[in-house]
């Protein structure tokens, strides 16, 4: 699940790493963004996305959105204690294990960047490092539009990734999983010897390490990808093509 639709760019890591598993995904699109929710809100929208997987028979969860994460996994955990849940974190550790300029910027969310979460990853992986981090506000409103590469955007992400660059960054976190898609762009306004990061890969390696522990690896054939969203299914429809492929399984999910 994602507060909306970055979360595919976390699934398309799954479908390549698990190829044989079949794959449901709501976007939680009708209460967008989620970073200018409280924690309780989005723990409650949580357990009603969680429920409803339940309900389907869902043999694990990813969390395909870092302030999802902060605010409601550990509850998920304390009450589905059997079910594998994989979370999101921004890729501190790595980014700085890769940075030779000893400075690292990350794009993110405000509610990211102001978690406690996000604070202690700091502290643990990046005190060697210097750390410029760059909240984005609209980013993820213009990529829920199906905007990838309007001049409102490349302006809005510009604004967003200069400071770091002037700073002397030499490696980029993309800390919220709608900015995958944005590479292409990021491509155009960075130098080549600057590393952009994200953290989908690891989420599929890690939900598929919990699977095998269990057993629960599937040996396919997969079914087709099936999709749900909170706000009007059209929407999502049009906007799939851009971001994954096109699908007819689409359908309402219950507010």
């Amino acid at each position: 699940m994602d507060s909306g639709v970055g979360g595919l760019s976390v699934l398309a890591e799954i479908q390549r790493l698990l190829p044989n598993e079949s794959l449901l995904y709501v976007a939680d699109s009708g209460h967008v963004p989620y970073g200018e929710k409280s924690p309780d809100y989005i723990r409650q929208r949580l357990r009603h996305i969680a429920e409803f997987f339940q309900q389907q028979g869902a043999k694990a969860m990813v969390l395909a959105c870092n302030t999802a994460t902060v605010a409601a996994v550990a509850d998920l955990r304390e009450r589905y204690p059997q079910w594998p849940l994989v979370g999101m974190e921004p890729a501190v550790k790595p980014a700085a294990a890769a940075t030779r300029s000893g400075v690292v910027g990350v794009l993110a969310t405000t509610g990211t960047l102001q978690s406690a979460k996000f604070a202690a990853l700091l502290d643990r992986f990046a005190s060697d490092v210097r750390v410029i981090t760059q909240p984005c506000p609209g980013l993820v409103e213009r990529i829920e539009a199906g905007d990838l590469a309007s001049a409102h955007l490349r302006q809005l992400l510009a604004g967003y990734v200069q400071p770091l660059l002037a700073a002397g960054c030499d490696t980029v976190i993309l800390g919220c999983t709608h900015y995958p898609f944005l590479r292409p762009l990021l491509a155009e306004m960075v130098p080549a010897d600057v590393a952009i990061i994200d953290t989908g890969a690891a989420v599929a390696r890690q939900l598929q390490r919990l699977l095998a522990e269990r057993g629960l690896l599937a040996q396919g054939p997969a079914r087709e990808s099936a999709f749900w969203t909170s706000a009007d299914p059209e929407n999502l429809r049009i906007i799939l093509p851009l971001l994954w492929k096109k699908s007819d399984s689409v359908q309402s999910f219950a507010v």
